[in-house]
């Protein structure tokens, strides 16, 4: 049901997206204090939105759903705005092409995977490359607001971090789902 709390919880990071991208051009400081407010709560809504469903017993195939899209609209809005318009420039720009790469190549193999009724579930580093992820992203929107933080070399160091992390995860997927998709199939 789509107007269950967890699913709200889901739409409401996407939501959020059109207001993060409109900080970008408000005037500094606050611009990137609005940014990283937005992003922590959309982020925090990502915890509980999976924490309520499974308490509250309401999980449903479209909070399944919307879930992982939520996550990726976010990180992909946050990441081509600070592209655009932030501090992730030159070799920096490296970490978000991964992330973004690894994400469409995760969602495509989901795809195709569940054509064959296949599941592909979230392993545990995946979930800490999405932490890793979100926290440095959120550096990065603080940015020179955060400078005596070290903010956006602390995200861009993060960014790295999560680039990896990524790889492996990437790689990891692929492995266990091109096993179902090169194996042998069922008469």
């Amino acid at each position: 049901m789509i107007s269950s709390i967890p699913n709200l919880l889901t739409l409401s990071r996407i939501l959020v997206i059109p207001a993060l991208i409109g900080t970008f051009w408000l005037d500094a400081p606050l611009k990137q204090w609005l940014a990283l407010g937005l992003f922590v709560a959309a982020g925090i809504t990502d915890f509980f939105d999976g924490y309520v469903a499974r308490a509250l017993g309401v999980q449903s195939k479209l909070g399944q759903f919307l879930d992982p899209v939520a996550d990726k609209l976010l990180v992909a809005s946050a990441l081509f705005m600070l592209a655009a318009k932030g501090p992730l420039t030159g070799v920096h720009l490296i970490p978000g092409v991964v992330i973004l790469c690894r994400e469409m190549l995760v969602s495509g193999l989901r795809e195709v995977l569940a054509e064959i009724k296949v599941g592909l579930p979230v392993s545990r580093l995946a979930k800490w490359k999405t932490t890793v992820q979100i926290v440095a992203i959120a550096f990065l929107l603080a940015g020179d607001a955060a400078r005596h933080l070290y903010a956006v070399e602390i995200g861009t160091f993060g960014l790295w971090i999560a680039a990896v992390l990524t790889l492996y995860t990437g790689y990891d997927y692929l492995r266990a789902g091109l096993r179902h998709l090169t194996g042998p199939r069922a008469p």
